[in-house]
């Protein structure tokens, strides 16, 4: 019997993270929870999940998010790439730190983890699936989200056999 699978949600200490992160815990799953949120403990406890404390623009933070998920549990099935806003405000107002970190927060992450965990999917038995959920302003563009709406909705699909189909 294949052990149960296992999945890093980020952005799950509330809203869309954390009912990503119940559903699949209602599917078997065995979870790694990031979040800068102080309900991220509960959430874990809750869930009888990894948590680690971070900020998805800090690369170290999500080195340590992979390094702990193998500590624990030995491999990764799943990522759920979700995150919160970047900067929002007037187009012209907005300083380049803004536009930095809103890359870092909206895009740099989803490819960091993937440079991470992709290696430890190919290295198992079963492969993997990432499920990236982008800001609404990435399809209607919002003049006061103007960092979340010059990243493009990625185009991509889930498999109802990883579990995470209605996750996204």
């Amino acid at each position: 019997m294949p052990p149960p699978p296992v999945a890093i949600i980020t952005a799950a200490s509330k809203g869309m993270g954390a009912a990503c992160a119940r559903l699949l815990a209602q599917r078997g799953y065995r979870l790694a929870l990031f979040a800068r949120g102080s309900e991220l403990g509960n959430l874990a406890t809750e869930l009888d999940a990894l948590a680690v404390t971070g900020d998805l623009a800090d690369s170290a933070a999500i080195e340590q998010l992979v390094h702990q998920t193998q500590q624990r549990y030995g491999r990764v099935d799943a990522v759920v790439n979700n995150t919160g806003h970047a900067a929002k405000g007037d187009l012209l107002t907005l300083t380049d730190e803004d536009w930095h970190r809103g890359l870092d927060l909206l895009l740099l992450n989803v490819i960091r983890l993937a440079r991470l965990v992709t290696p430890i999917m190919l290295a198992q038995e079963r492969s993997g699936a990432f499920v990236n959920i982008s800001s609404f302003a990435a399809v209607e563009p919002d003049l006061h989200f103007p960092v979340s709406a010059i990243i493009p909705r990625p185009q991509s699909s889930t498999s109802s056999s990883t579990g995470l189909a209605g996750c996204g």
